[in-house]
C-alpha cells in the first residue's frame, strides 16, 4: 500500500464556533491538529503518498503540512470548486493518484478517530479480491446510522438507511468511514458532480454483482463531529485509551504543551490538554477539557468537558460544563455556562451575565 485519499473538505457545521476560522481536521485534538494523528497512522501502515481532498479553507492545509516530508509522506492537494459529496471528492482526488488500476487505495474520512488495524484491513482486501473493503464497527444504538449487514464470509449484503423502527434494526454494524478501494473502481465514479458513496456508489456495486467486503473490528471508534465527541476523543488520546504515534507527550491525566503556564495550585485531570501559550491560574480546576493556544483560565475557574478557544479568557470563579467558548471570546467573572452552551468567537460576557442549567445552542454577539 503506497497511496491514500483523505477527505477533509467538510465545513464542520456541527462544531461551530470552533470551525469558524479552522477546518475541522485542523482543530487541536490532544495537542496537535487531528489530521496529524491520521497522517501519522497512515504512514505507520505503509502509506507513502497521500492526496488531501480539500474544499473549506483549503489553503490552510497546505500552510500546515506543505509537501508532507516532516511526516515521512508525500502530500498532494485536490481542491473542490463546489462540494462533490464523498464519492465526488474521492473521484476528484483520484486524478492525482499514480497507482495502477489493480492497486489498492486507502480512503479515510477526516473526522474519525479510530484504532482500526489498517494493515489488517489492507491484507483482508488483498486476500478477498474485493472491489471495495469497508471497515465496519458495532454500535450499541444504531438508529442514528446507516446499517451494513454482512454474511458469514464478510460479504456486504446491503446498505440500509437509518432504521425508523425496532424491526428495521437487523444488525448493529455500521460504516466506520475507512475503505480500501481497488483503483479501477474509483475511476467508475462519475466525475464533476456530487456523488454519495453510501447512497450511490456502494449500492450500485452490489447491484452489479461486485464483491464489497466488510471487516468488522471492535477497536476504538469515534466520530468527532460534535463538541462532546471532540472533547472525549482528545481526552481518550491523552489518557491512552486510543493510541497515536503523533501524541506530543506521554499519556496521563493531563498533557501540558511547552509554552503553557500552569500554576502549581491549579488541578488538571481527566485527559485535559493545555496548548502552548495558555495560562491556568491558581485554584482553577480543568477536567477532561481542551484549552487551545493562548487561552486563559483565571483563578478558581472551573472547566469540565469543555473547549476553550484560542486566546479566549475565562474569568475568576466562572464555571463551564460541557460548553464551547469560541476563539477570542471573553467570559467575565462568576458566570456559569452549562448544558451545551456555545459562545461565539469574540463575544464578551460581563460578570455574572449567564447562569443557566439549560441553554440554547449558541450565544451570538
Amino acid at each position: 500500500m503506497s497511496e491514500a485519499i483523505l477527505l477533509v473538505g467538510g465545513k464542520g457545521t456541527r462544531l461551530r464556533p470552533l470551525t469558524t476560522h479552522t477546518p475541522k481536521p485542523l482543530l487541536r485534538v490532544a495537542g496537535v491538529p487531528f489530521l496529524t494523528h491520521q497522517l501519522a497512522r497512515a504512514a505507520e501502515a505503509g502509506v507513502t503518498r497521500l492526496v488531501l481532498a480539500t474544499s473549506y479553507l483549503a489553503e490552510l492545509f497546505r500552510a500546515e503540512y506543505g509537501d508532507g516530508s516532516p511526516l515521512g509522506l508525500e502530500l498532494v492537494y485536490a481542491e473542490e470548486a463546489v462540494p462533490l459529496g464523498t464519492g465526488g471528492a474521492i473521484r476528484n482526488a483520484a486524478e492525482l493518484l499514480t497507482c495502477g488500476p489493480d492497486e489498492p487505495v486507502f480512503v479515510f474520512n477526516g473526522d474519525i478517530l479510530s484504532g482500526v488495524d489498517l494493515a489488517g484491513l489492507r491484507d483482508a482486501h488483498a486476500a478477498s479480491g474485493a472491489a471495495v473493503t469497508l471497515h465496519l464497527t458495532r454500535v450499541e444504538d444504531p438508529r442514528a446510522f446507516g446499517l451494513v449487514p454482512t454474511d458469514g464470509q464478510g460479504r456486504v449484503l446491503a446498505f440500509l438507511e437509518k432504521p425508523q423502527t425496532e424491526a428495521e434494526i437487523i444488525t448493529d454494524q455500521i460504516n466506520a468511514g475507512c475503505y480500501v478501494f481497488t483503483r479501477s473502481v474509483i475511476d467508475t465514479i462519475p466525475a464533476g458532480r456530487e456523488v454519495s458513496v453510501e447512497r450511490e456508489t456502494f449500492p450500485a456495486l452490489l447491484a452489479s454483482g461486485a464483491l464489497v467486503n466488510g471487516v468488522v473490528e471492535d477497536s476504538y471508534w469515534l466520530d468527532l463531529g460534535t463538541p462532546q465527541a471532540f472533547v472525549r476523543g482528545s481526552a481518550d488520546l491523552v489518557r491512552g485509551v486510543v493510541s497515536s504515534p503523533a501524541l506530543p507527550g506521554p499519556t496521563g491525566e493531563a498533557l501540558v504543551l511547552p509554552g503553557a503556564v500552569v500554576d502549581p495550585g491549579a488541578r488538571l485531570a481527566g485527559g485535559t490538554v493545555v496548548c502552548e501559550g495558555a495560562v491556568i491560574e491558581a485554584g482553577a480546576v480543568v477536567h477532561a477539557s481542551v484549552v487551545l493556544p493562548g487561552a486563559r483560565i483565571a483563578a478558581r475557574g472551573s472547566v469540565r468537558d469543555s473547549v476553550v478557544g484560542a486566546h479566549a479568557a475565562i474569568g475568576e470563579d466562572s464555571s463551564l460544563r460541557s460548553a464551547v467558548v469560541g476563539d477570542g471570546a471573553v467570559i467575565g467573572p462568576d458566570n456559569e455556562l452549562t448544558a451545551g452552551l456555545r459562545i461565539d468567537c469574540g463575544v464578551r460576557l460581563p460578570a455574572r451575565a449567564v447562569r443557566v442549567s439549560a441553554a440554547p445552542a449558541a450565544l451570538a454577539s
